[in-house]
């Protein structure tokens, strides 16, 4: 049996982690300790390796009930067939609860089939899955069950899970091994909060040093092993959305450390144009008309990585990103466009006015399109007053100035325009 599964906990108390939801006084917790009985219907979302698998199976023990489990991986249409006809028999009198583990690889179908067992109680269903379920499982089976998000374990958690590991295997082997200082430390930080992976990386360690007259373990196998173990990232899971999304939010939060880091992540897994993506509606959309060169400089070092390649396009990304921290920021552009579209959608804005219609064809005067219509370029300052927004939303105002230097100046520039336009008008006959 592997060591992960011979240090499978058989109680919530060996459980490492996940305390948010299993400590003394949690949800959770409270309702195992005082109705692990009558369990809910339980759905546990988290990546590998986090204690989903195991939370549930302690449960399903505690539960009294007729226990069955499915993978979602390999479960058929009849395999689910077959529990539902259980509730019916003498065997699930008391009521059956199913562990269906991957619960995301089952389609819609089959996810229905459990619909109606579920909302008569013969069926508790308890399901992990690695996917987010509000993306991957069916709404009716959500709206009547109650999720859990597991979170990665914290180093120094799973540094007991990996202290255990050792001892079992130093009794199993009846040998001693001998662990250079922060070989524990250094396998539960490089396994990315997956409590599995780390007793995996021991088991190998511990095999490789059994078979040496005296067994030693070093940091520089533990670095052979662990290599990039600590890297989660999918790049169509939840893991790349939230990277990317803190990426973007630490740049909007001028943080410039922060942002390098969630760069650094994309980039260690290989991930370019991703950023690059990130980093050009950034310098729009949190930067804007408070630098406007942000883009011009962030659209350069987007083509410089590109034609580059990784290795060498981290440095012109690093470049932009801290530009992009370090400047000032507006979103002022945003607001104004999205402020514009809302108009648009509503659909209550009227003809462009005739002014302004087009009056480049024939027939355009006896429409009287284009009548009226000055010049700005023949005015002072290149500028004269007169309607461009439809008569329904003449007066609407959708760009409000940033209070940032450069939007201020552009402020100034646009009043001193407006009077002296105001004071070239011909007052009008009393």
């Amino acid at each position: 049996m592997p060591l992960a599964d011979q240090l499978r906990p058989n109680t919530l108390e060996e459980v490492v982690g996940q305390q948010h939801i299993l400590g003394q006084g949690k949800i959770l917790r409270r309702i195992v300790d005082n109705h692990g009985d009558k369990l809910p219907n339980l759905i546990f979302y988290g990546p590998s390796g986090v204690g989903k698998t195991t939370v549930a199976r302690i449960l399903a023990q505690n539960a009294g009930k007729r226990l069955h489990r499915l993978n979602g991986t390999t479960a058929s249409t009849a395999d689910i067939k077959a529990v539902m006809e259980e509730t019916e028999t003498f065997a699930g009198r008391d009521g059956i609860l199913l562990y269906l583990d991957e619960i995301q690889y089952l389609n819609k179908k089959q996810q229905q089939t459990l619909l109606e067992y579920i909302e008569d109680g013969s069926i508790t269903l308890i399901a992990s899955t690695t996917e987010n379920p509000y993306f991957y499982i069916y709404n009716a089976i959500l709206s009547r069950s109650t999720v859990f998000e597991f979170r990665p374990v914290e180093p120094a958690e799973i540094q007991k899970a990996v202290t255990r590991a050792f001892q079992t295997l130093e009794r199993q082997y009846n040998t001693a091994l001998e662990l250079e200082e922060g070989v524990t430390a250094r396998i539960a930080a490089g396994c990315g909060g997956d409590v599995r992976k780390a007793i995996n990386c021991v088991e190998m360690l511990g095999l490789a040093a059994l078979g040496a007259s005296e067994p030693c373990i070093t940091l520089e196998e533990v670095e052979q092993v662990a290599q990039r173990s600590s890297m989660r990232y999918d790049r169509d899971g939840d893991e790349h959305y939230d990277i990317l999304s803190a990426f973007q939010k630490s740049i909007r939060g001028s943080d410039e450390n922060a942002a390098l880091h969630y760069l650094a992540r994309l980039l260690e897994a290989g991930d370019l144009l991703s950023p690059i993506r990130r980093m050009l509606v950034t310098a729009c959309e949190d930067i804007g008309l408070a630098y406007p060169n942000a883009i011009v400089v962030a659209k350069a070092c987007a083509d410089a990585a590109l034609q580059l390649g990784l290795p060498e396009a981290r440095i012109p990304l690093s470049q932009a990103v801290i530009l992009l921290c370090t400047a000032p920021k507006s979103n002022s552009a945003i607001n104004a466009i999205d402020a514009a579209m809302a108009d648009v959608r509503k659909g209550d804005f009227g003809q462009v006015p005739d002014l302004l219609r087009d009056s480049h064809y024939s027939g355009s005067k006896k429409l009287e399109h284009g009548i009226g219509y000055q010049y700005a370029h023949l005015f002072p300052n290149h500028y004269v007053p007169q309607q461009y927004l439809p008569e329904p939303i003449k007066n609407q105002v959708y760009y409000q100035f940033g209070e940032n230097k450069t939007e201020q100046t552009a402020l100034q520039y646009r009043q001193k325009i407006l009077r002296e336009a105001a004071e070239l008008t011909p007052k009008p006959q009393k």
